[in-house]
């Protein structure tokens, strides 16, 4: 898109990376509205700029389908109600989205029509090129896979230019910097060295897709209002994950 807007942004269209747990806040479970709220008004606000925007949401702050297995759950059961947990978070953001002024569509991988759109790549394209913000539910549709890897999955599928992972804080850091206060925070790094350095950014099937792929991982905060708009033009604090 040519607007004057867009020409601001270092891309046309990208995918972010939404974890579950970010929805519940600090209750750590469900959905705490007043989280969000702001969440959904900096992705509507960066796709009035023209940028073309896909979401990924987990389902962690509903069910945890590896959590789940451990307590003696079938895996792939476990994993399958996963999924149903992120159709949910995809729900209540489409509705935040929406009551923000920019509409949104969400498509599972899982096809349940009574509730949302069934995931087929040329309908999501079609929703992008219209300007809708597009939601991705129910990972890949198949279990042992994390929502990780359904971002970077849906990220090459889309053609994305980049990936943004958005976290709890500004980065990648060498050590938590909640508990350690002179940790580093690295402004770049290589794919070979979050999978040599095991830094669990993301999970290793997800970083291997986006490294063959050729896209770019962009880790930032989440946390402060209108930190997405600032990433995509260039600024604000992150770490760049590519192939250095």
């Amino acid at each position: 898109m040519d607007t004057p807007s867009a020409a601001r942004s270092r891309y046309t269209r990208v995918l972010v990376k939404l974890s579950g747990e970010a929805l519940a806040g600090d209750k750590g479970y469900g959905i705490d509205l007043d989280i969000i709220e702001p969440i959904a008004k900096d992705i509507a606000a960066a796709a009035a700029t023209g940028v073309e925007l896909c979401v990924v949401i987990g389902g962690g702050n509903i069910f945890r389908g590896l959590m789940a297995a451990e307590g003696g759950i079938d895996r792939a059961r476990a994993d399958y109600m996963g999924m149903l947990a992120t159709v949910m978070n995809a729900l209540a953001l489409q509705t935040a989205i929406e009551r923000a002024g920019q509409t949104a569509r969400v498509l599972s991988a899982i096809p349940m029509p009574t509730v949302c759109e069934p995931y087929i790549r040329d309908k999501a394209l079609d929703h992008l090129s219209k300007g809708r913000v597009v939601i991705f539910a129910g990972g890949t549709g198949n279990p042992f896979f994390t929502t990780d890897t359904a971002a970077a999955l849906r990220a090459a599928e889309m053609e994305c230019e980049a990936l943004y992972k958005a976290t709890q804080v500004d980065g990648v850091y060498s050590a938590d910097p909640q508990k350690v206060p002179d940790a580093k925070r690295y402004e770049r790094l290589s794919y070979a060295d979050v999978l040599k350095q095991d830094l669990r950014i993301m999970d290793g099937a997800a970083i291997a897709l986006a490294r063959d792929n050729g896209i770019p991982i962009i880790v930032f905060s989440i946390k402060n209002h209108g930190n997405l708009a600032l990433e995509l033009q260039g600024q604000g604090a992150s770490t760049t994950i590519d192939g250095g």
